[in-house]
C-alpha cells in the first residue's frame, strides 16, 4: 500500500456522502448456457423475482453505563417491580451514521440536542476552541466536536487528559459547520472522559503498514481501513442470510468437530484430550499419550473413542438435511492445517455452503451466480461511503469492477475448452497448461480478465482425478459435474458440483481414493434411502470479503487471522 494510502488508513476520514440503507432489488441472473438437456429442476425458488424491501434494523445496546441520560441515548426507563427494579428497556443509541446520514448529510438535524459517544481520532487547539474528531465505528466519517472554554468538562481538555484513542461522552447541539469537510458539527456543552488513552497508543496520525497493524489486531478496527472492512464484512454476512432466507433455504449449523475428511486431503487439525488440559499441555511428555501394544496411539482412550478433527467443510452434513428439507445452507467456521504462508490462505476461515436437492449442475450454477450478484449489489447500495473509500485508497476502480460483476451475464465453458483457450493465448504463464492439471490463479485471472473482458466465468466438467470423491461422474467416465466460478482480480471465488447420488458409483470412488468407507457410513446411507440428484457449492467468506474490499492480503479480511506460527489474540 502506498504511503499516502497507509496514512489515510489511520487518519480522520473526510465527510463522504452517506445515504440511508435500502434493500437491494435484484432479479436473479440467468447464465449463458449452451444447448443441453433440461435441468432436473427449474427451481422456482431461484426464478427471477423482485425481493421484498426489508429495511435494516439498528440494534443497540445491552450495556448500561453510569452516564448521564438523554432522550436520544435511551428509550424506556426502569420501573419498580414487586421484587425490585425491572430490567431497563433496550436502548437505541444515536450513532454518528444516524446524524450524518441521509441526502442532507445531517443538515436536517441542525438545532437538535444529542449525545455522541466514541473514540478520539484527532484533537487540535485553535484559539479559544478545541476541535475533537470522534468516531463511534458506525461509519467512516468522524463527528467533529467543537469544545469551547465554557463547556462543562473543558478542564479535561486543558489538563491534556484527552488524547488520541481516548473514549468520550459528549452532549451538545448539532450546528452547521463552517468547515468544508463536513456539513454539520457538534457544539459541545458537556463532555466526560470515559477512558483515557496512554501516550503509547500505537495508532497515531502517521503512516503505518498493514503488516504492523496485524501485530495490533486488537486495535486495528479503529483505523479507517479495518473499520470499513469490518462493516462491509458484516453487510456481506447479512446479505448472505437475506438471500438464502428469501429464496426458501434453511440455515443449518454444521458441526465443527468431525471424524470425516470432506476434501480427502488429510490437512486437518486433530482434536484430542489424550494430551492433558491447556495448562499442562506445554509440559506434557510424549510418553504420557496412551499407546496400543504395537506402539500406535490408542484412540479408544480418547474423548470420542476414535480420531477426531476440526472440520474443513460442512458440506457432507448439509447434504443430510438437504435430503429432508430440500434447500439448505451452512455458514460457519472451518479449518485447514495447510502449512502455507501466502496472502490467499488462512488456517481458520468461514465457509458458505448451500445444498440444493432435486437439482443438477445447471441449477447449482444458477444459484451461485444469483447469490454473488445479489451480495455484490447489496454492498454497493448499502455501503456507499466505505466503498468510495476503498475505491480511492485501496483499489482504484473497485466500484466499477464490482458493478460489472453485478450487472454482466455470466459466461460458462468447459474445462477442456478453457485449457484449449489458454494454450492458444499469446501469453507466457508461470505454471504449465495441460489437460488433467488444475488451473492456477494466473490461468483463471487471464480467462476472466482478458479472454472475457472482466465478465465472471464459470468453468465446468473438470477431470475427476483433480476433484473430490463426492462429485458426480459424467457419462464420459473422465470428468465430473464440477464447476468453479471465476471473477476478475481473484480468480476462483466459488467451487461446486453436482453430488454423486448413485451408491455404487460413490462406493467405487471411495475405494479408488483409498478412503475408509466405514467413516462415511452415514453419508452412504443417504444414497440407500430415497437418494435424489442434488448439488451445491462452497465459498470462502474471507475471499469474498477480499474480493469486495480490494485488500491484498486475506489476513486483513478476518478480525483475527490464524496462520502457520500465529495464533495471537
Amino acid at each position: 500500500m502506498a504511503t499516502a494510502a497507509a496514512a489515510v488508513a489511520i487518519s480522520p476520514a473526510t465527510s463522504l456522502h452517506l445515504r440511508p440503507a435500502s434493500a437491494a432489488l435484484r432479479f436473479l441472473s440467468l447464465l449463458i448456457l449452451p444447448p443441453s438437456k433440461p435441468s432436473l429442476s427449474s427451481h422456482p425458488r431461484l426464478s427471477p423475482s423482485i425481493l421484498p424491501h426489508r429495511p435494516l434494523l439498528r440494534r443497540r445496546c445491552f450495556c448500561s453505563a453510569a452516564l448521564p441520560s438523554s432522550s436520544e441515548a435511551a428509550v424506556g426507563a426502569e420501573e419498580e417491580g414487586r421484587d425490585g427494579r425491572r430490567v431497563k428497556g433496550l436502548r437505541r443509541r444515536l450513532r454518528v451514521r444516524d446524524i450524518k446520514g441521509g441526502e442532507d448529510e445531517g443538515l436536517g438535524r441542525v438545532g437538535e440536542s444529542v449525545v455522541v459517544t466514541g473514540w478520539v481520532r484527532t484533537i487540535r487547539d485553535q484559539s479559544s476552541v478545541t476541535f475533537i474528531e470522534v468516531n463511534d465505528g458506525s461509519c467512516l466519517s468522524n463527528m467533529q466536536c467543537v469544545v469551547g472554554t465554557d463547556a462543562e468538562g473543558y478542564d479535561q481538555v486543558e489538563s491534556g487528559s484527552i488524547s488520541t484513542g481516548a473514549s468520550l461522552w459528549l452532549h451538545g447541539t448539532i450546528v452547521k459547520s463552517l468547515g468544508s469537510k463536513q456539513k454539520v458539527e457538534l457544539k459541545v456543552d458537556k463532555l466526560i472522559t470515559i477512558g483515557q488513552s496512554d501516550p503509547s497508543f500505537p495508532i497515531q496520525k502517521k503512516s503505518v503498514s498493514t503488516e504492523f497493524l496485524r501485530t495490533k489486531a486488537h486495535l486495528r478496527p479503529r483505523t479507517n481501513t479495518f473499520g470499513a472492512v469490518a462493516r462491509v464484512r458484516n453487510t456481506l454476512a447479512y446479505a448472505t442470510h437475506k438471500f438464502f432466507q428469501e429464496n426458501g433455504f434453511v440455515w443449518i449449523s454444521s458441526p465443527i468437530i468431525t471424524a470425516s475428511d470432506c476434501e480427502g486431503a488429510g490437512e486437518q487439525f486433530c482434536v484430542t484430550t489424550l494430551i492433558p488440559n491447556a495448562q499442562d499441555a506445554t509440559h506434557s511428555s510424549v510418553d504420557s499419550i496412551p499407546k496400543t501394544d504395537n506402539g500406535s496411539i490408542d484412540w479408544s482412550q480418547d474423548f470420542f473413542k476414535k480420531p477426531a478433527f476440526l472440520t474443513v467443510s460442512g458440506q457432507l452434513n448439509a447434504e443430510t438435511y438437504a435430503t429432508a428439507l430440500t434447500d439448505v445452507y451452512t455458514f460457519g467456521p472451518t479449518f485447514r492445517a495447510e502449512n502455507s504462508n501466502t496472502s490467499r490462505h488462512l488456517a481458520e476461515f468461514w465457509m458458505i455452503e448451500p445444498e440444493l436437492a432435486f437439482a443438477d449442475l445447471s441449477d447449482d450454477m444458477a444459484c451461485a451466480s444469483a447469490y454473488l450478484q445479489y451480495v455484490v449489489r447489496y454492498i454497493l447500495e448499502n455501503c456507499k461511503e466505505d466503498m468510495e473509500f476503498f475505491d480511492t485508497w485501496i483499489e482504484k476502480g473497485i466500484i466499477s469492477r464490482l458493478s460489472d460483476v453485478a450487472d454482466k451475464e455470466f459466461v460458462q465453458l468447459t474445462y477442456t475448452d478453457a485449457v484449449s483457450l489458454l494454450l492458444k493465448a499469446k501469453k507466457k504463464f508461470q505454471f504449465p497448461v495441460e489437460w488433467g492439471r488444475d488451473l492456477q490463479s494466473e490461468h483463471e485471472r487471464y480467462i476472466t480478465e482478458q479472454a472475457f473482458a472482466g465478465c465472471p466465468v464459470i468453468i465446468r466438467d473438470y477431470p475427476k482425478d483433480i476433484k473430490a470423491f463426492y462429485m458426480r461422474l459424467n457419462d464420459d467416465g473422465k470428468t465430473v459435474a464440477a464447476m468453479d466460478l471465476l471473477v476478475p482480480r481473484v480468480g476462483e471465488l466459488m467451487g461446486g458440483s453436482q453430488r454423486e447420488e448413485r451408491l455404487d458409483f460413490l462406493e467405487k470412488r471411495l475405494d479408488e481414493l483409498k478412503l475408509v468407507k466405514d467413516n462415511y457410513w452415514w453419508y452412504l446411507d443417504l444414497r440407500r434411502y430415497g437418494s435424489v440428484p442434488h448439488a451445491g457449492f462452497g465459498l470462502g467468506f474471507e475471499r469474498l470479503v477480499q474480493f469486495a474490499t480490494g485488500v491484498d492480503n486475506i489476513r486483513d479480511a478476518i478480525p483475527f487471522p490464524r496462520t502457520p506460527g500465529s495464533a495471537e489474540f
